[in-house]
């Protein structure tokens, strides 16, 4: 099945997950256009403020690791929920920076692929880099 690499590394990135407040485990996997894959999951604080979401982790590790000009293919979130749940409206604030309109995001829960969309689907009308520009 497609992007199985991709469900494998986020499911395993999901298995780290530091999650004892919500007990809600997420993974996330993005493959880069060199087709490199980059890997997070949800980092939980006591000061609620300090938690950082899994796409959030891989897109900020990808940029630490490839630099800011990197670009992202598809992006793929797992999660334990049936039906699973969509990216966030701040990680998808986040993906505006750092992504194009047309990236794929995945998401999967326990059964596999549930649903995929355009980042400009998940997000539309976003405010992005080039409206900086004006």
């Amino acid at each position: 099945m497609k992007n199985q690499d991709l469900l494998k590394a986020a499911t395993q990135a999901q298995a780290l997950s530091h999650s004892p407040y919500s007990k809600a485990r997420v993974g996330a996997a993005l493959r880069l256009k060199d087709g490199s894959i980059i890997t997070g999951c949800n980092i939980e604080n006591a000061s609620y403020g300090g938690t950082v979401c899994a796409e959030r982790v891989a897109l900020w590790k990808a940029v630490s690791e490839k630099g800011s000009s990197l670009q992202v293919q598809e992006i793929l979130v797992v999660t334990d929920a049936s039906p699973p749940w969509p990216p966030c409206g701040f990680c998808r604030q986040v993906m505006a920076e750092f992504c194009s309109a047309d990236m794929v995001v995945h998401m999967a829960g326990p059964s596999g692929i549930h649903k995929s969309m355009s980042l400009a689907d998940l997000l539309p009308e976003s405010f992005s880099p080039a409206n900086m520009k004006k």
